[in-house]
């Protein structure tokens, strides 16, 4: 019988997912759980939750492992995972990700930084960090995100088969895609063999972050604001949409820009930024100025629109999205 790594006190190994809508997470849970029952015999359950808008919205995939003598009668959300797969290291900027860690629990994220650094942005003080550049490896392989994940997840999780998982790769896409089973296979085994971890040990008289449910909220009668009111700003003004960005951005080059505005007519988040200003011979005309970043979510319908060279499709590099953004003027609206 396989013998699982550590339990709570419930007896289950408690992994989650954190990922976006696109990356396939759901998918990777479910494929992770069946390689567990099936190969491994033990007992196991896999769920996800989701927003309304699934592509690009926050994804969380939970799977629960556990001996065949016990029974999975929980299915709430994983709270205090052994394990966390990150599939975008952008969701730090407004998930918590490492939520409800033990100081022995595994953080895997998709990134192409040392564990050092993500150490430090995740704002870590224990565990191990698993670090693998799944993106690269996705876009290399012309497969998905999650294939590279699940590789790492399985070196990670050493009481699963590896080679089960082939055969669960197999099965789930042979059938509907069968053009795609190599490709995911070499993106699994890539996965696996280019993961890198570092241990960072809990610090002398440190204690781990208190942990508090997700269920529980922050505003009480002994907390709420005077009349109840909740102050908080929340409008589309706001909202930073570049967490649903898979790994390409679009470039502009303003000097190829003949401002035809084909990129604003298919944009469906309002990117591009426009200034009226006089033309060659006076009259006043709208010049596209650039991109602001902040609602870009690297669908790329722009670059397809473009008729010149003006836009193209480009891997995202760490910084380039900040520096070169090109801010909206909104007149009547000021941030909080």
């Amino acid at each position: 019988m396989v013998q699982l790594p550590k339990v709570n006190e419930l007896g289950f190994f408690e992994i989650r997912l954190e990922s976006i809508g696109g990356l396939g997470a759901n998918l990777a849970g479910k494929m992770l759980a069946e390689a567990g029952v099936v190969g491994a015999g033990m007992n196991g359950v896999s769920f996800s939750s989701y927003g309304s808008e699934k592509k690009g919205s926050a994804v969380k995939a939970h799977i629960r492992f556990c001996d065949l003598n016990t029974p999975i009668r929980d299915t709430s959300p994983v709270e205090r995972p052994h394990v966390v797969g990150v599939f975008h290291e952008a969701l730090a900027k407004t998930v918590n990700v490492i939520s409800g860690i033990y100081e022995h629990s595994t953080v895997l994220v998709n990134s192409a930084k040392s564990p050092e650094e993500l150490k430090s942005s995740l704002n870590m003080m224990a565990g191990t960090i698993a670090v693998v550049d799944a993106t690269t490896i996705a876009l290399d392989e012309k497969n998905r995100v999650n294939m590279a994940m699940l590789g790492a997840l399985f070196r990670m999780c050493d009481f699963l088969d590896p080679e089960i998982m082939k055969g669960v790769i197999e099965k789930s896409l042979g059938k509907k895609y069968p053009q795609a089973v190599q490709s995911a296979l070499t993106t699994f085994d890539r996965g696996f063999n280019e993961v890198k971890f570092m241990h960072f040990p809990l610090p002398a008289g440190a204690t781990m972050p208190e942990f508090v449910r997700s269920d529980i909220s922050a505003l009480g009668y002994e907390t709420q604001p005077i009349g109840g009111t909740i102050t908080n700003p929340g409008s589309s003004f706001l909202k930073n949409l570049s967490i649903s960005r898979s790994g390409l951005l679009p470039h502009f080059k303003e000097e190829e820009c003949i401002h035809c505005a084909q990129c604003d007519t298919v944009c469906p988040d309002l990117c591009f930024v426009w200034d009226e200003q006089p033309d060659k011979k006076g009259r006043p005309q709208m010049f596209l100025q650039g991109i602001d970043y902040q609602y870009c979510k690297g669908c790329l319908k722009c670059v397809e629109a473009c008729p010149t060279t003006a836009l193209s499709g480009e891997r995202e590099e760490e910084g380039y999205a900040e520096s070169h953004t090109v801010r909206h003027i909104f007149d009547l609206v000021t941030e909080a």
